[in-house]
């Protein structure tokens, strides 16, 4: 399961979901287009629960850590923008996403 959640993966889903964000709203604002409206609406709110179970479980794999998973599954149903950015932020950062080793329980 882990090799199919990476980070570099992880990342280009946000930025498609925040595109079809962005269509979903110029859809909303243009009058005559609610057919599209509603496809769009339906793939947010699809994309929106896929990403955040994904990023549930690369959080929970290590893939990625609490700051970009709660970016992607809390905020991402209002702006996916936020999660794609901080994917963007992390990567720049060097880190990758990936999050500091746990402390051993011993």
């Amino acid at each position: 399961m882990r090799s199919l959640l990476t980070f570099q993966r992880l990342k280009w889903a946000s930025f498609t979901h925040s595109a079809i964000y962005t269509v979903l709203l110029v859809v909303w604002l243009v009058p005559g287009l609610s057919g599209f409206e509603a496809i769009f609406g339906m793939a947010h709110g699809l994309g929106w629960i896929a990403m955040s179970l994904a990023c549930i479980t690369a959080l929970r794999l290590r893939v990625i850590n609490l700051r970009l998973a709660v970016a992607v599954a809390v905020l991402g149903g209002i702006g996916p923008f936020i999660g794609s950015y901080e994917f963007v932020r992390q990567q720049r950062r060097g880190r990758g996403g990936t999050p500091a080793p746990a402390p051993s329980r011993a």
